[in-house]
């Protein structure tokens, strides 16, 4: 994983080794709160990593900040409208302090294994309107920090439709079998995001987004909402640098996060 990393950053801004002429445009999950419909070239592998990410969650009577590197997600093209996909965090740390009597607590530790599949059904270059199934299932290999604990499921269906060759409106609603809060077992959760993205030339792009969640945890159901902004730079064709940031629309939600990383095709 370290290997790979490196080879992306080395790569970053360079021209891929085949012809390029025979790739759709780069088309990466990152940055944003919502999920492309397009998949990788097939034969071709695409790698993103989320190079830092910091979030705040003050709460009544505490304050987590959460610190996320190396959160990496492997896409394989294997068909013209399919890919696999491989996600995993390679370090995350939680600092929580109460607020009451100052006391602070600290863990760190790797993120759990997530597998999954997009299936595009229509437009596999994400042009005109583009759509997608994406079943995922999250394996709990990460420890007590970051990791959720026990497995999870879910269903994405990645709706994008551009306006014009500059403007596009990406819709991303989906279901969760997700990990009930202490760990054991799961429950219903829902949601969706949506949001829309303007390029700026031909190597700039700015997203702008929202977010709504329903969880059904049985320690207490609640609703979440955030805002996203984030903003994507090409310096190759094939290579992509990013960052953003989140902001939490009610207590529920974090407070915020800001983010940033790279996205490399093979």
């Amino acid at each position: 994983m370290k290997r790979a990393i490196l080879l992306v950053l080395a790569s970053v801004g360079a021209g891929p080794a085949c012809a390029q002429t025979t790739l759709r445009d780069f088309c990466a999950d990152r940055p944003g709160l919502s999920t492309p419909a397009c998949t990788v070239d097939p034969g071709h592998v695409q790698v993103e990593i989320g190079m830092g990410d910091w979030t705040l969650d003050r709460q009544p009577g505490s304050r987590t900040d959460t610190v996320l590197a190396g959160d990496v997600l492997a896409r394989f093209g294997i068909g013209d409208s399919t890919e696999l996909r491989m996600g995993w965090t390679a370090y995350g740390h939680v600092r929580t302090r109460d607020g009451r009597s100052g006391a602070v607590d600290r863990m760190s530790g790797t993120g759990d294994v997530t597998i999954g599949i997009k299936q595009n059904l229509m437009n596999p270059d994400g042009s005109g309107l583009s759509i997608a199934l994406l079943p995922y299932l999250s394996l709990p290999t990460g420890g007590q920090a970051i990791g959720a604990g026990d497995w999870s499921a879910g269903l994405l269906l990645p709706v994008n439709y551009a306006l014009s060759d500059a403007v596009t409106l990406e819709f991303t609603p989906e279901v969760d079998a997700a990990v009930d809060e202490d760990g054991a077992g799961r429950h219903f959760a829902y949601g969706g995001a949506i949001g829309v993205q303007r390029k700026m030339g031909e190597r700039a792009s700015v997203v702008v987004e929202f977010q709504a969640t329903r969880d059904s945890d049985p320690a207490g159901h609640r609703t979440q909402a955030l805002a996203g902004l984030s903003f994507a730079f090409q310096p190759g064709k094939q290579s992509q640098l990013d960052i953003g940031v989140n902001a939490g629309l009610d207590r529920n939600a974090p407070d915020a996060e800001v983010y940033f990383g790279v996205s490399r095709e093979f």
